[in-house]
């Protein structure tokens, strides 16, 4: 990987969670910054998306975002407000805000009261990929396909694999890794010997 290249990482909205896939990513990459938990506004779209931006902010040269489920939707909702240059995004079974989650999610009537209504559907300024997830109790399959299709995204199919949390059994997920690798490749941010010889690590 590019010494200059950083990956930022967005949580949904249950921020860190130590054995989640983003976590382990974030231990087996170099220059990985991870968005922080919110004290407080926690379910403030405003405040998630200010966040992010401040981390993005932060940073010189390259960016790459990793983005998981609702973490998804404050991507979307900052690529409208704001115009830093990313070189792409690996966006990760993006939550369907729109319609009811399960019952320890927020309500539709808390998500919009804070902001995250409607889901952005404008092509996103950067290249992205879109990894769903065929049985996710968050999001139906043709609606996160549909999503895509409007952010202008390259649509993975992962198969059945639940919401791709530890609730779902994910933990580390082997995949993430060649997935980061494959977008640095294609921003041009990696020598394809270099992503040759780690895939073989």
């Amino acid at each position: 990987m590019n010494e200059s290249t950083t990956v930022v990482m967005v949580p949904g909205l249950r921020d860190h969670v130590e054995d989640h896939w983003q976590a382990h990513l974030a231990r087996r990459l170099d220059n990985v910054l991870t968005v922080p938990p919110l004290e407080t506004d926690k379910l403030s779209r405003d405040a998630r998306v200010a966040a992010l931006d401040e981390v993005l902010t932060s940073v010189g040269g390259p960016v790459v975002l990793i983005a998981h489920s609702a973490g998804v939707m404050t991507v979307a909702h900052w690529a409208r407000e704001h115009h830093r240059e990313v070189a792409g995004a690996l966006l990760v079974t993006p939550a369907d805000l729109e319609l009811p989650l399960p019952e320890s999610y927020p309500s539709l009537e808390e998500l919009d009261r804070n902001g995250w209504l409607p889901i952005p559907r404008q092509r996103l300024p950067f290249p992205s990929t879109v990894a769903a997830s065929r049985n996710d109790p968050l999001a139906g399959y043709r609606r996160v396909v549909g999503l895509a299709e409007g952010w202008g995204s390259r649509l993975l199919d992962l198969g059945e694999v639940g919401h791709l949390n530890p609730a779902s059994g994910y933990g580390y997920w082997p995949r993430a890794e060649s997935l980061v690798w494959e977008l640095l490749e294609s921003a041009s941010l990696v020598d394809p010997v270099e992503q040759e010889d780690h895939s073989h690590a």
